[in-house]
């Protein structure tokens, strides 16, 4: 394999990083063992420290365990791994592209939003309603600079989130909007169908005041699916 050079700052990030992309991209199978920190200290040229910084990092990601024999094993990451890996994973290589995982948190943005506006159609106290009301009628009169309506949209979308009253929702939202997830990054322009929807956001505002579950959940379901790119037909 050949190797990236190692900077001299933040060499367990480096390593980290480098022993990351060789689990993704499958150089290191799930069941393999890790090399050993002394070998991989003289691989890279960098002291045992810093090996085991970069491998105590793995653990908390859980790409690795240490085994009952002392072993440190590689672990099936598509088991194990959880949101935070998810930049990770669009920088492997040989990982799912960045293209591919912009997708697929766009749908998982769909499939939380519909979900946090069924919630907080049948949660939401009478001051979060008239708050997300309030907003709705403020996103109205926003525009028509996409840049402005997308961060209208992300105000409004988190009010809808903490009044579904679900406390993952809103950190996979944090995520989401945050960065940590490359959604955040996709330009507004994508998104034109569903932040120029006024209308659609103004009903969705008063199915959650009017209780409508059922009909907040499909609303939101449909306004968020637009900026979901097409799937292609064949199975990955």
């Amino acid at each position: 394999m050949t190797q990236r050079p190692v900077r001299r700052e933040a060499v367990s990030d480096q390593l980290f990083a480098l022993l990351r992309d060789r689990i993704l991209g499958g150089a290191l199978p799930p069941g393999s063992a890790l090399t050993a920190e002394r070998d991989l200290a003289a691989e890279f040229g960098v002291n045992r420290h810093a090996v085991r910084e970069a491998v105590k990092r793995l653990q908390q990601a859980r790409l690795v365990e240490v085994s009952h024999g002392g072993r440190t094993l590689v672990l099936d990451w598509r088991h194990t791994a959880g949101l935070d890996l998810a930049v990770g994973i669009a920088a492997a290589d040989g990982g799912p592209s960045v293209q591919d995982l912009t997708r697929d948190a766009l749908e998982m943005r769909a499939c939380i939003g519909a979900d946090a506006a069924r919630l907080c159609a049948l949660r939401r106290s009478d001051s979060a309603a008239a708050q997300i009301v309030q907003a709705a009628d403020r996103y109205a009169r926003s525009g028509p600079d996409l840049a402005e309506l997308g961060e209208a949209d992300v105000a409004w979308w988190r009010m809808i989130v903490e009044g579904s009253g679900n406390l993952a929702y809103l950190l996979a939202f944090n995520s989401l909007v945050g960065g940590t997830l490359p959604v955040a990054d996709v330009p507004n322009d994508l998104r034109t169908a569903e932040l120029l929807d006024v209308e659609a956001h103004l009903r969705l505002a008063a199915h959650i005041e009017a209780h409508e579950a059922e009909a907040a959940e499909r609303l939101g379901r449909e306004l968020l699916s637009r900026s979901v790119p097409a799937v292609p037909k064949a199975v990955r």
